[in-house]
């Protein structure tokens, strides 16, 4: 099909979310485990090296990835635990099914939708009543653990996983690429979308057998967080990617397919910085290392090939407004994203943002004492054009940075360029103090 005939259709849209993903996972980042079916999308279409996920941590981060808003707006500090954990970080049991929706903006328009995988937006642990997958606009939900609705085949136990799952830890990724190809062929005649969010590769890294080791209560554990084991998982998210994106090559249909591929937040352990790619920071951590991520746009016939995007800041919180405009949704009545409308940057141009982004997290030093050593930041940052400021909320410890010049964030310029500093100081305080 024509590229320009291609883009009158609704495309397909598919979200492949992998946990805990640093750029230095992926060879096409410059990592040193070879991912050759992901480094083939990204000279298929678009890489980004500025994206920036909501938060440095997953139910914070997933909350701004679906709502197009900062998480703190809805009460999502840190991950989604017990219900006493909850209150620790002062935040919601689950996300407000009030709460704007990318699936149920698409579904308006007329798409099937589809969640397939973790979710960590409410269940699990002792929150028994979180709301399920159709309160958020999905047709379908597969989830795991910790979701409203759990696959039996992955929770055998009522933990994350266990030996006894019928899909074992090791092949969780190609179950779910399985679960989303069968959603598409059940639904040829409308648009799709799928929020495909893998588990991998967060740890424990178990990428066979031999891997696992069986804890109290039945429950299971990898043996050890080595390269070695990271590198396997890395390996067989790769396979299960070209497997996902092999399909929608062969598919004789003229509707198009746009793949997303991006993190939720930063890795841990980085392994010296390499996971990072030098970046300072980790999970957990609101330097760049714990929110600058990989994201990668592919669409054959609509993309365009072998763009490096080094240019546009885009951010989660932008995917909601700009997939909505590639794919024909309204934004709904009232609706006011935290982010914008960057769907050029998706098609392959080069825009620049208009809006600040902001970050928090650690609301107090109880519950949000990690990560330890130089790795820990200030608990707010903003970011506008090459900017970087971070800084507690009481307005102490300001750090203030040049990414184009230091994007690994060594030198303070707080003191040489206090007028940037002062400004972006009372921007970041004042923003923290509006939320909830």
């Amino acid at each position: 099909m024509a590229p320009a005939a291609a883009a009158q259709l609704q495309p397909n849209v598919i979200v492949v979310l992998a946990d805990d993903l640093g750029p230095g996972d992926l060879s096409c980042y410059g990592g040193e485990t070879p991912t050759p079916n992901i480094d083939a999308m990204a000279r298929e279409g678009v890489r980004f090296t500025r994206y920036y996920s909501a938060a440095p941590i997953c139910s914070p981060s997933r909350c701004g990835l679906l709502t197009g808003q900062f998480p703190g707006n809805w009460q999502i500090t840190s991950f989604l635990q017990t219900r006493a954990g909850n209150r620790g970080c002062e935040q919601a049991d689950y996300l407000d099914p009030q709460a704007p929706s990318l699936p149920r903006m698409l579904q308006a328009a007329g798409y099937h939708t589809a969640h397939v995988g973790k979710w960590h937006l409410g269940g699990g642990r002792d929150v028994v009543d979180p709301p399920r997958f159709a309160a958020y606009g999905y047709d379908v939900g597969l989830g795991t653990w910790e979701s409203p609705q759990p696959h039996p085949d992955l929770t055998a136990r009522d933990w994350i996983w266990s030996p006894d799952d019928k899909a074992k830890r090791w092949e969780r990724t190609a179950w779910m690429v399985d679960r989303t190809l069968e959603f598409l062929n059940e639904h040829t005649g409308a648009p799709c979308f799928v929020n495909l969010w893998l588990d991998d590769p967060h740890a424990p890294w178990v990428p066979s057998a031999e891997d696992q080791r069986i804890g109290q209560n039945g429950r299971a554990a990898g043996k050890g967080n080595t390269p070695k084991r990271l590198a396997k998982v890395l390996a067989e998210i790769d396979r299960q990617v070209g497997r996902l994106l092999d399909s929608v090559r062969s598919r004789d249909a003229e509707r198009p397919t746009l793949v997303l591929f991006l993190s939720d937040n930063g890795p841990l352990p980085t392994f010296e910085r390499r996971r990072t790619a030098g970046l300072r920071g980790s999970k957990l951590s609101l330097y760049e290392g714990g929110i600058r991520l990989p994201l990668i746009a592919w669409s054959p016939g609509v993309v365009p090939a072998g763009v490096t995007n080094e240019t546009t800041v885009l951010a989660a919180v932008d995917l909601p407004p700009s997939i909505c405009k590639l794919c024909g949704a309204s934004l709904p009545p009232g609706y006011a994203p935290d982010g914008e409308d960057l769907s050029a940057a998706l098609a392959g141009e080069l825009p620049r943002r208009s809006k600040p982004l902001f970050w928090e997290y650690g609301r107090n030093a109880t519950a949000f004492a990690y990560p330890k050593g130089a790795d820990r930041s200030p608990n707010v940052a903003v970011l506008e054009g090459d900017w970087k400021l971070l800084v507690n909320a009481d307005g102490a410890g300001a750090e203030l940075y040049n990414l184009a010049d230091d994007p690994n964030e060594a030198k303070n310029l707080a003191d040489d360029e206090s007028a940037v500093a002062q400004r972006l100081t009372k921007l970041a305080i004042d923003w923290r103090k509006s939320l909830p």
